[in-house]
């Protein structure tokens, strides 16, 4: 028998780079991500004059702001979010069907524009305290209402605006469960809340927990709602600091801070979730027909769910059409295109470069291993950086840049610096993540074995990606894109910060009409902003609603 030759493997093609190779994209995705914070970390290191200073004089009023911010935030939208899900998923009441999709429209309206909204509507002069002297014939003097520019008045405008994600994660989860444990534990005494309380809450708690960190990240993020209203914060201390005094330093120390206090946020999730895991093993997981709620409990259900999305949305909306009509400090025609053209360049623009960065470091990382999985693991927790913490980095980053190519070249001036690449890059820092996680949910429904057919057809990396990956992938980039665009028109502290000379986008107008206390002017700019966000809110809307029919055709099989 003739002896055979061992068979080599075949060397690997120039057109499929070794697996440390195809990590590149996401290693350097990740080291765009960190520079900002690795600068702003490293500048907060610089005079310790001026961290004692801070310490003595604002940093105890922005720790305890900002710790009362993010509890009663938490507290007030963890318990709309979750209540008002148990409710709509569970039982049958007037205008259930109607609540199950307005409770997510105060997603479109950012909290800042709300803060403007029921500024309005409360002030001496507003609608609200007119009806109540019209009625009572009280005087201004006679009665005050509580004074909306304040922590309290905060808590409650950031509520409204972000409860829809508690709520969007805990019905997802209430809808999943085992509908079989919670028919156990009424037969065993348990009532419709004890049910609640005892079995479908800790069986939601990872969806719930995982609501209120991205709450609490918001929350500390946040900008033109509690600066609008006064209130010191970190985010109002590092602008502050920056701009108002001129200290670069400061602001590095301040958003240190700000981002060890989201680290430490992210550090709870983790903890309250521990090991845990939460999963029905029954086929029985929906419930077609609720029972349904009569009476008192009918009444109360509805309003419960009603009145969220009221004053989250329905009221602050005809408020600003109001303010809309009476044309009093509203920019012109003009001034209103040059801000749209302004906010939908830089949008698609951002929206572009951020999917296609995404789409890029997806599908190499996807044959490279735990080195590249492990960095885009980092670069999407720049979602989790407030805007302003970045801005700081970025601009301690880009001046560093700019500075050393002066040195080396003679070159005079600003080369990156205040320009609409610095701003673009500052919105991949920003909303990487929106974009990589439905873009990742799509390339896994896709199999391997697609792709590996199309090359051993003769289709090269390029040709395989176009004809079989892409096709397959177009709702989720259209969705990554959608939501990306409206991310970054919405967006007002890296803006603000970032932003090239005499540049403006719709955000920054309104911020800029709305501190000078011309509200009714920006009430035209705010209105553009939330019919921009009501289109991601529709796509989730219709994506919950396929996910609910699925789950009944599921158990109808």
């Amino acid at each position: 028998m003739a002896a055979t030759a061992p068979v080599r493997a075949p060397a690997l093609s120039p057109r499929f780079p070794r697996p440390r190779l195809r990590a590149l994209p996401a290693l350097a995705l990740a080291g765009l991500v960190a520079a900002p914070l690795v600068a702003v970390l490293l500048r907060a290191g610089g005079d310790a004059a001026i961290w004692h200073h801070l310490a003595a004089t604002v940093l105890p009023a922005y720790v305890g702001n900002s710790l009362l911010l993010v509890l009663g935030v938490g507290l007030l939208s963890g318990v709309i979010g979750s209540g008002c899900a148990w409710l709509v998923a569970m039982y049958r009441f007037p205008g259930r069907e109607l609540s199950a999709w307005a409770l997510f429209l105060p997603l479109s309206m950012p909290a800042y524009v709300l803060a403007y909204a029921y500024t309005d509507l409360l002030d001496v002069t507003g609608p609200v305290q007119t009806a109540i002297r019209a009625v009572t014939g009280w005087s201004v003097r006679d009665f005050a209402l509580p004074e909306i520019r304040s922590l309290p008045g905060a808590v409650f405008v950031l509520s409204l605006a972000l409860y829809p994600y508690v709520y969007a994660l805990a019905r997802a989860a209430f809808l999943e469960q085992s509908q079989c444990a919670l028919e156990v534990s009424r037969t065993l005494g348990c009532s419709g809340f004890g049910a609640f309380q005892r079995v479908g809450l800790p069986l939601a708690r990872p969806a719930i927990v995982a609501g209120l960190s991205f709450v609490a990240m918001e929350t500390l993020a946040d900008f033109g709602a509690v600066g609008f209203f006064g209130v010191p914060t970190f985010t109002t201390g590092i602008y502050r600091a920056w701009f108002g005094l001129g200290s670069p330093e400061a602001a590095a120390q301040l958003s240190s801070v700000l981002l060890a206090a989201v680290g430490l946020v992210l550090l709870a999730e983790r903890l309250l979730r521990g090991q845990a895991r939460f999963a029905a093993r029954t086929v029985h997981i929906y419930r077609r027909n609720p029972p349904r709620l009569r009476g008192i409990r009918a009444v109360a259900a509805g309003a419960a769910c009603l009145l969220p999305w009221l004053l989250g949305f329905a009221l602050p909306a005809l408020a600003l059409i109001a303010m809309a009509l009476e044309r009093r400090d509203a920019p012109g025609p003009d001034r209103l295109l040059e801000l749209l053209a302004n906010t939908l360049t830089v949008g698609a623009v951002a929206a572009v470069v951020i999917v296609a960065v995404a789409l890029l470091a997806l599908l190499t990382a996807r044959r490279a291993g735990a080195l590249a999985r492990a960095a885009l693991r980092v670069a999407v927790l720049g979602y989790a950086v407030p805007g302003a913490v970045i801005g700081v980095g970025l601009l301690v980053t880009l001046g560093a840049f700019d500075h050393a190519v002066n040195a080396l070249t003679g070159h005079r001036g600003l080369l990156l610096s205040g320009t609409l690449a610095a701003l673009v890059y500052g919105y991949l820092v920003r909303f990487f993540a929106v974009a990589y996680n439905p873009l990742e949910a799509g390339v896994a429904r896709i199999a391997p074995h697609m792709g590996e057919a199309a090359r051993t057809l003769g289709h090269g990396p390029l040709a395989s990606f176009a004809r079989v990956h892409l096709p397959l992938l177009r709702p989720h980039l259209l969705g990554a894109l959608l939501l990306v665009l409206v991310d970054v028109m919405k967006e007002l502290p890296a803006t603000l910060v970032l932003r090239p000379f005499d540049f403006d986008t719709l955000a920054v107008e309104t911020w800029r009409l709305a501190t000078t206390e011309r509200l009714a002017g920006a009430a035209v700019p705010s209105l553009l902003i939330v019919a921009a966000g009501l289109l991601p809110v529709i796509v989730l809307v219709r994506t919950s609603e396929r996910k609910r029919r699925a789950l009944e055709t599921e158990e109808d099989a």
